[in-house]
């Protein structure tokens, strides 16, 4: 069933037309929520995958699985993106341009789509710590389902530490990260084994090279079902003969850490020196 378009959008959405650059709702715009194909309503792209290019209009670096058709554009140079479910016109994909760890830009007009909040109410939350942050951040950002991460501190005694602080293993505070994510697309079980399978849980007080009480693995669970979860998962491992060090507690407050540890991996584009994935589950 297709919306009944505009003449404006038919000419976009149907007759593949372009919007003028900077005019689109959608070009600088980062809520947390989805975008839609205007119109059919299929899901097409994740706020996540969103990211300002300066290209005068709405960018993202990747789709949801199987939601975007590439087909050869009509000028014989460029490739043109269609929503897969109805074929309405999006707009077009360039790859190596290097602006995003992923290297693709699917340029959409804002005409093309709808957005859909997500209602933070419906959003789930987790805090894991298994060495140093940035590797952390890093699987769980590329998790299915997870909506945003961000790096900080808990587990200690003071009250908005620094990384210099927490560094010198005084405050108790381990590096952890926060992760918010959609229970409709993934869960707190899924997110447990990702953490346990992307780490050394049976290293104490470190990781890898990094040695000290702030890179100890812990599972910060913030209700009784996530505490019940995290012990099953670690009974499973026992059961399986591994020494598991990995601590299961009460989550405290979350310190945010400074801004430069944010995104550190997507920042710098390189990869995690002692995160490997590895499949124990």
């Amino acid at each position: 069933m297709h919306k009944k378009l505009t003449a404006e959008e038919e000419q976009v959405i149907v007759h593949k037309g372009t919007e003028r650059p900077f005019t689109g709702r959608y070009y600088d715009h980062f809520e947390k929520g989805y975008y839609t194909c205007r119109r059919c309503g299929a899901r097409l792209f994740e706020h996540t995958a969103k990211f300002a290019s300066d290209c005068g209009w709405p960018s993202f670096d990747d789709q949801i699985e199987g939601a975007v058709k590439q087909v050869p554009d009509a000028d014989g140079v460029r490739t043109e993106i269609v929503c897969a479910n109805c074929d309405g016109h999006l707009g077009h994909v360039f790859v190596g341009e290097k602006l995003t760890p992923n290297n693709t830009r699917y340029c959409v007009n804002s005409i093309s789509l709808d957005f859909v909040a997500l209602d933070e109410t419906e959003q789930g939350r987790a805090i894991f710590a298994s060495g140093c942050f940035w590797g952390t951040e890093y699987h769980f950002q590329r998790a299915a389902g997870v909506i945003s991460t961000r790096v900080g501190y808990t587990g200690g005694i003071r009250d908005n530490p620094t990384y210099r602080e927490v560094c010198t293993g005084a405050t108790g505070h381990a590096e952890a990260v926060e992760v918010v994510f959609d229970p409709s697309k993934t869960s707190y079980e899924k997110l447990v084994k990702l953490f346990f399978e992307t780490h050394d849980f049976t290293q104490l007080n470190r990781q890898g090279p990094d040695i000290g009480l702030q890179y100890r693995s812990a599972v910060f669970y913030l209700d009784e079902q996530q505490k019940e979860t995290a012990l099953a998962m670690v009974a499973i491992l026992k059961q399986k003969g591994y020494d598991v060090k990995t601590e299961v507690c009460p989550a405290g407050k979350f310190w945010p850490a400074e801004q430069y540890h944010q995104d550190y991996y997507e920042k710098n584009g390189k990869t995690p020196y002692c995160h490997v994935y590895k499949k124990v589950f």
